[in-house]
C-alpha cells in the first residue's frame, strides 16, 4: 500500500536504494582473509622497518581488494613499529584510536574463519606491547588477557591451524613469568602458562612454517630473546644469531637483536663490529637507540667518547624512556675520567628528564638520589666485565684491597664482580667462593649483588648437572626480598626451578 502511494520516481528511487543495500550487504559478507603475494610483500617491507614502503603496498591492496581484511590487520603493523621504536605522546594518542576501529573492521569477517580470532589476537598483542611501553600496565594487561583468551579461544574451535602455536607460545611463556604473588589473579582471569611448554609452541610454529609464513620471522625473533634470557640457552642463541641463518645487511631487526643479545653476553667487540656496519644505513637513523647502544659499548671499554653517543640517543630519541639511564652512563663515564663537573650536572639531569617505568631507569632515579660515588676499581671492573674483558677487570680488582673501600655496597659490589671476572674465566672454585662470600655478606641489604650471586651459582650448578644445589640456590634467590632489579632477578630464578622440574 505504501508503494502504491509514491511516485513513479520515488519508487524508483526506494527500489534502487534496496537493490544498493542488497548488494552493501552481500559485499559486507563476503570479508576475506587472503594473506597473498602483495599482502606477503608488506609484511616483509614492515619487518625491515621501511615504513613508508610496507604502507604504499598495503594501500595498494586495498585499493585492489578493499574487501581484504588481511590488509587492515597488517596496517596495524605501521602504528605499532612506530610507537614502539621512537614514538612520542602526541602519536601515541593519536594513533591509539586506531586499534578499535580495525578491530570493527575485523569483526565484519568470516567468524568461521581462524583467521577472525588471530588477526583480532595479533592486534590486541601489539597494543599490549605498546601500552606496556607507554607506561600504562592496567590497559596493557586488559589486552594482553584479550590476546591470550582469543588464541586460546581459536586453539578450541581450530585446532590444527598452526598459527595457533605463535600467540599461545608468546602468551604463555609470558603468563610463567608472572610473579608468585600475582599467580592467583592470573588463575582467576583465566590465563595459564609455563615458560618451556610456551617456548616449545613457539619452536614447534617456526619448525612447521618457511620463510615465507607469516608471524615466522616474529618467532624466530621472540624464540630467541626468550630461549637466552628464560632458559639459559645462551651459547646456543649466540651461535644462531651470528650465523648464515641470521643474517644482518637489509635487516634491521637482526642487527638490533645481535646488538642487544651481545652486550648482555658480554661480547662488545661483534656489539660494536656489528653497530658500525650499520651506522649509514636509513635503520640506524630511524632508530635513536643504536645510539645509546653505542655508547653503551664503548663505556664497557672504558673508552672516553662514550658520552657523545648517550646524548645523541637524548637528543634524537622521541621516547621518556632509557633517558634517565643514559645521563646515569654519561655520569659514570665523565666520573671515570675524572670531571666531576660533567659527571654531576648528567647526575642533577636524572632528576628533570625522561620516565622512570624501566627497571633501569628506577636504578638511575636510585643514583639520582645517591650522594655517593662507586668506588672507581669497581666502577671500572664492572664496566669491562660487561664488556667480556675479564682479565684486565681482574687486574683493577686485584690491586685494592676490599677492605679498604669506603662503604660496604663497595665491598659487596667488588666480591660480587670478581666472582663473575672467575665465573666467566671458567675458574669454577674463585667464582663459588667469591659468590658465597657476596650472599653471606649482602643477603639482607637491598643492593642486589646477593640476589644476583644466588642466581648466578644457581646457573653454574644447574650447567654442572647438579639439579638440587641448583634449585637451593634459585629458591634462596627468590627469598631475598626489597633488593633493587627484584622482578628480573626473580623472573630468572622462577625460570630456572620451571627447567628443572619440567
Amino acid at each position: 500500500m505504501f508503494l502504491l502511494n509514491l511516485t513513479v520516481s520515488a519508487k524508483r528511487f526506494l527500489l534502487l536504494m534496496i537493490v544498493v543495500f542488497t548488494a552493501w550487504q552481500g559485499r559486507a559478507a563476503s570479508y576475506v582473509f587472503d594473506y597473498n603475494e602483495q599482502c606477503g610483500r608488506a609484511y616483509k617491507e614492515f619487518l625491515s622497518l621501511h615504513l613508508t614502503e610496507a604502507s604504499l603496498l598495503i594501500k595498494q591492496e586495498e585499493a585492489a581488494h578493499p574487501d581484504n581484511l588481511m590488509a587492515v590487520f597488517l596496517s596495524d603493523y605501521q602504528d605499532c613499529i612506530t610507537l614502539l621504536m621512537n614514538g612520542d605522546e602526541e602519536q601515541f594518542d593519536r594513533l591509539k584510536p586506531n586499534l578499535d576501529k580495525r578491530i570493527s573492521l575485523i569483526e565484519k569477517g568470516d567468524k568461521n574463519s581462524p583467521w577472525y580470532r588471530a588477526c583480532k589476537s595479533g592486534m590486541y598483542m601489539h597494543w599490549a606491547m605498546v601500552y606496556a611501553r607507554a607506561g600504562e600496565q592496567y590497559r596493557a594487561a586488559i589486552y594482553f588477557r584479550k590476546a591470550y583468551l582469543l588464541a586460546k579461544d581459536n586453539q578450541k574451535a581450530f585446532p590444527s591451524f598452526v598459527y595457533n602455536k605463535y600467540f599461545l607460545g608468546i602468551c604463555e611463556t609470558v603468563i610463567g613469568t608472572i610473579p608468585d604473588e600475582y599467580k592467583w589473579l592470573a588463575s582467576v582471569l583465566g590465563m595459564k602458562g609455563n615458560v618451556n611448554v610456551g617456548i616449545a609452541k613457539l619452536t614447534t610454529f617456526i619448525g612447521s612454517t618457511t620463510s615465507t609464513d607469516l608471524f615466522r620471522y616474529e618467532a624466530i625473533l621472540a624464540s630467541c630473546y626468550l630461549r637466552f634470557y628464560l632458559q639459559h640457552k645462551q651459547e646456543d642463541v649466540w651461535r644462531y644469531v651470528n650465523s648464515r641463518n641470521f643474517p644482518i645487511d637489509g635487516y634491521p631487526l637482526n642487527a638490533f637483536v645481535r646488538i642487544n643479545i651481545a652486550l648482555n653476553y658480554h661480547k662488545t667487540d661483534v656489539a660494536l663490529a656489528t653497530l658500525q656496519s650499520i651506522q649509514n644505513t636509513d635503520a640506524y637513523n630511524l632508530l635513536p637507540i643504536f645510539d645509546y647502544e653505542m655508547g653503551y659499548a664503548l663505556l664497557t671499554k672504558l673508552e672516553n667518547n662514550a658520552p657523545a653517543y648517550f646524548q645523541k640517543y637524548i637528543g634524537r630519541t622521541k621516547t621518556p624512556s632509557f633517558i634517565k639511564d643514559a645521563y646515569m652512563q654519561m655520569a659514570q663515564s665523565y666520573y671515570l675520567q675524572d670531571n666531576l663537573q660533567k659527571a654531576s650536572y648528567c647526575r642533577r639531569q636524572i632528576k628533570n628528564e625522561g620516565n622512570a617505568n624501566t627497571d633501569s631507569d628506577k636504578q638511575a632515579v636510585r643514583f639520582a638520589n645517591n650522594n655517593a660515588w662507586t668506588a672507581a676499581p669497581v666502577l671500572k671492573a664492572r664496566y669491562l666485565i660487561d664488556g667480556g674483558y675479564y682479565n684486565r677487570a681482574l687486574e683493577v680488582l686485584n690491586g685494592y684491597n676490599p677492605k679498604t673501600l669506603p662503604t660496604v655496597t663497595d665491598q659487596l659490589e667488588y666480591y660480587f664482580q670478581t666472582a663473575r671476572a672467575y665465573d666467566e674465566l671458567g675458574m669454577n672454585d674463585k667464582a663459588i667462593y667469591y659468590y658465597q662470600t657476596t650472599i653471606n655478606m649482602g643477603k639482607n641489604r637491598k643492593e642486589h649483588y646477593a640476589a644476583r650471586s644466588a642466581l648466578q651459582l644457581g646457573f653454574m650448578y644447574e650447567q654442572a648437572g647438579k639439579k638440587e644445589e641448583a634449585i637451593k640456590m634459585y629458591n634462596q634467590c627468590l627469598s631475598m626480598k626489597g633488593h633493587d632489579f627484584q622482578n628480573n632477578i626473580d623472573q630468572q630464578a622462577k625460570a630456572g626451578i620451571s627447567r628443572l622440574n619440567s
